[in-house]
């Protein structure tokens, strides 16, 4: 194996974690496997925090399991590769997003599909076959099948690339997989947060005419002048809403809160797609009429596979996207994370993992 020296490589693992459904992340030593052949270990620079990693620490969605060390959003520079490893070798720079394992044997794995595969395990609070638990990125080091590891691009700042491994592939498959990608294209876009934001992005790379739709007028400015969406709506005012009836080719709405769906089909012109990416604890009521009278579709979409997901960074060097980000230091995550559940974001929280793991030990 190639590696960097040995002090520089520790064997256990160290970082937040939480221990139970109160979702407060407290210090935790744990160990990470050896480096297998095919495996890529890399300490942690920076870790992205997500939306679901306060859904996952505090249960919400009824299988988390404790310990949990959170992180799905990791970036940082190799210090192992096994024997068998091909694509990446000691100091490049690489990530893990959600998945760090599949059956490698599905039709779905087989398309490069690893996000829809049925034994698909997760970055953090899953399983590996054998039995041992997942660990997140919220920790100094990571090990990875070198399948589900990704390259990060030289002209991509590693704290500003983090949520590019959820919320950039979130937003970037389904535009691609519905054909949202096309340039004049109208798309809109529900809620300016994490998903958001990242998605006006994308859509304005690829051509795409793109209206934010959102609950806070505020937000108006901040999505045309900055992100530099073409037009805004307000989804309370009425007036807004009936002007702009019919006119979006397709939808990607990014809130998790439940909300009524009837007012966003409305706006879209026939054969338009509503496509679903945030997780509400509410199932949602379906208007039939409003699908029926348009040919319309209601559709969902969780991240991507591992070649998609290498695309998507490689199209967002490309074109100079990033996230916009508040960086925090290790000892400031519960903050955060309170922070994250009143929306007091703009738009992703990113830890300084390495520069300030110290301060926790």
């Amino acid at each position: 194996m190639s590696k960097l020296p040995a002090e520089e490589f520790p064997q256990k693992a160290f970082g937040l974690a939480a221990k139970d459904s109160s979702g407060h992340l407290t210090p935790f030593k744990f160990s990470r496997r050896e480096t297998g052949d095919e495996d890529v270990t890399f300490k942690v620079m920076f870790c992205g925090i997500c939306h679901s990693d306060l859904s996952n620490i505090k249960n919400e969605w009824g299988y988390s399991a404790y310990p949990m060390v959170p992180g799905h959003e990791l970036v940082g520079i190799v210090t192992e590769v096994g024997q068998k490893v091909s694509k990446f070798k000691v100091a490049d720079r690489v990530g893990v997003g959600c998945l760090v394992g599949a059956c490698h044997s599905c039709d779905n794995c087989s398309r490069d599909l690893e996000n829809h595969c049925p034994s698909q395990i997760f970055t953090y609070n899953g399983s590996y076959y054998d039995g041992s638990k997942t660990y997140g990125g919220y920790s100094d080091i990571m090990v990875a099948n070198e399948r589900y590891v990704v390259r990060i691009p030289d002209s991509i700042p590693l704290d500003a690339c983090a949520p590019l491994l959820c919320a950039g592939i979130t937003v970037y498959s389904p535009m691609k997989h519905f054909r949202l990608n096309e340039p004049g294209t109208r798309l809109g876009v529900v809620g300016l947060g994490g998903l958001g934001h990242v998605a006006v992005k994308f859509a304005k790379a690829f051509g795409v005419k793109v209206t934010v739709i959102s609950t806070s007028p505020d937000k108006e400015k901040e999505a045309i002048e900055h992100l530099g969406a073409d037009s805004f709506v307000v989804s309370r005012n009425q007036d807004q809403l009936m002007a702009a009836m019919g006119t979006l080719d397709g939808i990607l709405d990014t809130v998790s809160a439940p909300h009524s769906l009837s007012p966003l089909l409305g706006l879209l012109k026939s054969d338009g797609k509503l496509i679903m990416l945030g997780l509400p604890d509410k199932p949602f009521e379906v208007p039939c009429f409003d699908l029926l009278f348009g040919r319309k579709t209601v559709a969902g979409s969780s991240i991507g596979g591992l070649k998609e997901t290498q695309e998507m960074l490689d199209f967002a060097a490309k074109h100079n996207i990033t996230a916009d980000i508040e960086v925090v230091p290790m000892d400031y995550v519960n903050t955060a994370m309170e922070r994250l559940g009143k929306g007091d974001v703009r738009y992703r929280f990113v830890i300084d993992v390495a520069n300030t793991l110290s301060k926790i030990a």
